[in-house]
């Protein structure tokens, strides 16, 4: 990793959800980067994507921006083969959560949590297999930019989507601890 990309804020310790032991850490494959904003006497403009800083594979195929309420969250879920590029730029503040479930990756069972948006803009890559998903932790509704590199349903709509949703499974590990892991990515 780069010195341009930021250290990833994570929680230290280790918690237990549903019978699942997730550290907390940096997970393998999961790209963070800080958005510059380049200002002048009209306003700013930043970038959120370059085809040459995003490597072939992962070269998003469409793009979509959601607002998320306040208090309300999105995820967790994760994808097989679609690689998520993320762009958290305000307006809003959130809570970000990753947790490695590749059994394969030497980060497997790994989880890390940081707060992205107005006052962090973050570029998030997450990759295939790792579960990810935010709330919305500040008091305006907050607005998020994806680009993934898989059509939402494939050609035309007319594929299964690509979506492992957790969020639908009560009893399932991934949980955003609000609290603990607001108080925790806040530590210096």
């Amino acid at each position: 990793m780069t010195s341009e990309y930021m250290e990833i804020m994570h929680n230290s310790g280790e918690d237990m959800f549903g019978g699942i032991m997730y550290r907390d850490g940096k997970i393998e494959g999961l790209t963070l980067r800080p958005l510059k904003f380049y200002n002048d006497e009209r306003g700013w403009l930043v970038e959120l994507f370059r085809e040459d800083e995003v490597e072939k594979p992962i070269m998003p195929a469409m793009s979509y921006i959601s607002m998320t309420k306040p208090g309300m969250s999105r995820g967790p879920h994760e994808h097989v083969d679609q690689t998520d590029y993320f762009a958290f730029i305000g307006p809003g503040t959130y809570l970000f959560t990753v947790w490695d479930n590749r059994k394969e990756s030497p980060t497997y069972n790994h989880r890390t949590s940081i707060i992205v948006g107005e006052s962090n803009p973050t570029i998030a890559i997450i990759p295939p297999g790792v579960v990810h998903g935010y709330a919305n932790i500040g008091a305006n509704e907050g607005i998020v930019y994806n680009a993934p590199n898989r059509l939402y349903a494939g050609w035309e709509k007319k594929e299964r989507v690509d979506e492992i949703r957790h969020e639908d499974d009560p009893r399932n590990p991934f949980v955003i601890d609000f609290l603990n892991q607001i108080e925790e990515s806040r530590k210096p």
